[in-house]
C-alpha cells in the first residue's frame, strides 16, 4: 500500500493550520500602537527603554509569541517529514531535506528577527548585540547558530556528501546545548516569567530527548533494525512535541 500521497495530503494540511493558527494568534491588539523613537537617543537609552516597557508589553509578548510559534511550524513540518521515514512509509526521496530546509529557515530568521532591539534589525549595533549584556538575546542568536549550522550538515549527509558519523555532531551537540541552555533562559523583566521558565523547561526536557535519540539513530552501532526503528520513532515524536508546544506558546 502506497502512503506518499496520504502522508503528504497530512502534512500540507497540519501545515496549513498551523500557519492560519500562528497569523491569527499573532496580531497584535489594535489598542497598542507602536511609539517612535527619536532618532537622537542613543543605543544604551533604545535598549534601558526597551528593557523596561518591550518586556512584557501587548507588543513584546504579541512578538515574541509569533517568533515561537513561526520556529514552531517548522520545527512541526520536519517532525512530521522525520515521522514518515521512521514509519517506513514510502514518502519521496526529497523529503530527506526537509529537516535541513526547515532548520535553515529557523536559523536565518532568528539570526535576524529573534530580538526586536538587536542587531542587524534593532538599535544595538553588532557588537553591543553579542556583548554578552543580555543573556537572551545571545541564546536567541545561538538558535539561529544552530539551525543554520544543522542545516548545512545535515544537508551535506543526507544528500550523501558526508558520510563520515561527524557529520550528525552539529545536530547532536548543538540541539542538546540549546536544550540545556533552556533551562537557564530568561525573558527578564516578564509579568509572566515563572509560566515562561516552565514552559522553557519542558521544552528543554523534550529537547534532551530528542538529542539522545538522534544521536542513537546517527551513532549506535550493532543494534537491530527493530531498535533502530524506535529510535527513529522517539527522535521524530521528540521533535513534533516540540513543535506543537511552541505552536500553542503564549505569554
Amino acid at each position: 500500500m502506497k502512503w506518499s500521497a496520504p502522508l503528504l495530503s497530512v502534512l500540507l494540511l497540519t501545515v496549513l493550520i498551523s500557519f492560519l493558527s500562528v497569523a491569527v494568534s499573532s496580531q497584535p491588539s489594535s489598542d497598542h500602537h507602536a511609539v517612535p523613537v527619536p532618532a537622537s537617543q542613543d543605543h544604551g537609552s533604545i535598549h534601558e527603554q526597551d528593557e523596561g516597557k518591550w518586556e512584557g508589553s501587548a507588543r513584546g509578548m504579541a512578538y515574541s509569541e509569533f517568533n515561537h510559534r513561526f520556529a514552531g511550524l517548522f520545527v512541526l513540518l520536519f517532525g512530521l517529514a522525520e515521522l514518515g521515514h521512521a514509519l517506513r512509509y514510502q514518502v519521496p526521496v526529497w523529503t530527506r531535506l526537509v529537516l535541513p530546509s526547515a532548520l535553515g529557515v529557523i536559523g536565518a530568521y532568528l539570526l535576524i528577527w529573534s530580538d526586536h532591539e538587536a542587531w542587524p534589525i534593532g538599535a544595538l549595533t553588532f557588537a553591543q548585540t553579542f556583548s554578552g549584556q543580555d543573556p537572551e538575546i545571545i541564546q536567541h542568536k545561538f538558535y539561529g547558530v544552530f539551525g543554520a549550522t544543522a542545516a548545512v550538515s545535515e544537508t551535506i549527509r543526507r544528500i550523501g556528501l558526508g558520510r563520515h558519523p561527524a557529520w550528525a555532531a552539529p545536530l547532536v551537540f548543538l540541539g542538546l546545548v540549546g536544550a540545556v541552555l533552556l533551562f537557564i533562559h530568561s525573558h527578564g523583566n516578564h509579568p509572566s516569567s515563572h509560566a515562561i521558565e516552565l514552559h522553557h523547561a519542558l521544552l528543554g526536557s523534550i529537547g534532551i530527548g530528542a538529542a539522545i535519540s538522534s544521536a542513537m539513530v546517527a551513532w549506535a552501532s550493532g543494534i537491530s533494525s527493530h531498535m533502530t526503528k524506535r529510535w527513529e520513532l522517539a527522535w521524530a515524536g521528540c521533535v513534533i512535541l516540540i513543535g506543537l508546544q511552541l505552536l500553542v506558546y503564549f505569554e
